[in-house]
């Protein structure tokens, strides 16, 4: 078998020679460089960094329709910031945010004013504390006057609502003995019959003058109200009480105590003798309730008036 006396081509160096280093004009001094490595040298457009700067042109410019550079960090942040756009999750939190601030800021003012007491001298102090006590006794002598401001209301309304049913009262009492209200208690019921025509006026006078003496406090003929000033006078036939006729029998009906009003009329030598012996009839009766309901009309004096001031 032959053998290749060329010892590069099975790969052997040739001896003397450095490896990797070839002789001019052999076949074994220049490879072949593979696909992939002649593809990455040209660019993927099938241009080269001369024909690039070429359709830049000279100012560095883009060319229309050209991709746009990548930007920085810095841009894209700024990018993502400005225009803001606020959703409505970060208004609430914004809101929060700003209500929470508040509300530390109010404490801290707040340890500050506490601190600054802290720091404070004593003199400051006792000079503070005694403008409190100052200030403190004067709201107590304040609330004490107007608490007696009040009791003095109080004791003057109590008054006033006194007076005022003392005055009704009192006002009632003379509406009873002017014959200007009507009344009811207990008293007695005097009927007098005189069918011989011989009772005359100043009998009849007698009789509530002694009943008035005895304690009566209203007294009713008829349905005439006897009054202080009324009278009685002898007319054709019968008697008038304050100008009105009253017809027979005459009823009394009396308010007082019965106890005092009965025994007052039965004395002997009193008015119930002195009727009979006019050959009147009278009787007398004790009731636990009198109803004098006749009227007299209020009027004003002439020329009397009240002395009081």
């Amino acid at each position: 078998m032959a053998t290749d006396e060329n010892p590069e081509r099975d790969g052997t160096p040739e001896p003397g020679r450095p490896e990797g280093e070839r002789g001019p004009g052999r076949p074994g001094d220049r490879r072949p460089l593979p696909p992939e490595s002649r593809s990455a040298e040209r660019p993927a457009d099938g241009k080269d960094a001369g024909d690039q700067a070429r359709e830049e042109g000279t100012d560095g410019a883009a060319k229309p329709g050209a991709p746009e550079p990548a930007m920085t960090g810095r841009q894209r942040l700024v990018a993502g910031l400005w225009p803001p756009r606020l959703t409505r999750a970060q208004l609430i939190v914004a809101l929060l945010l700003f209500i929470l601030g508040l509300g530390l800021a109010i404490q801290v003012r707040s340890t500050s004013d506490s601190s600054a007491l802290r720091g404070a001298r004593q003199e400051d102090l006792v000079r503070i504390l005694d403008e409190l006590d100052n200030r403190s006794q004067r709201l107590t002598d304040e609330q004490r006057r107007l608490e007696g401001q009040k009791t003095e209301l109080e004791n003057s309304s109590d008054q006033a609502e006194e007076a005022r049913k003392q005055t009704v009262e009192k006002e009632q009492q003379l509406g009873v003995l002017a014959g200007t209200v009507a009344a009811q208690g207990p008293g007695i019921n005097l009927t007098i019959t005189d069918s011989t025509h011989s009772v005359e006026a100043d009998k009849l006078l007698d009789t509530i003058q002694e009943l008035r003496a005895a304690g009566a406090e209203a007294i009713q003929i008829n349905d005439v109200r006897v009054v202080a000033d009324s009278y009685v006078t002898d007319v054709r036939g019968g008697v008038e009480v304050d100008g009105k006729r009253v017809a027979q029998p005459y009823r009394f009906k009396v308010i007082g105590k019965p106890q005092d009003l009965e025994p007052a009329l039965n004395i002997p030598g009193g008015v119930v003798q002195t009727l009979e012996k006019e050959q009147a009839t009278v009787s007398v009766s004790r009731d636990e309730k009198i109803i004098v309901d006749a009227l007299r009309e209020a009027k004003r004096p002439d020329y009397a008036r009240s002395s009081s001031r």
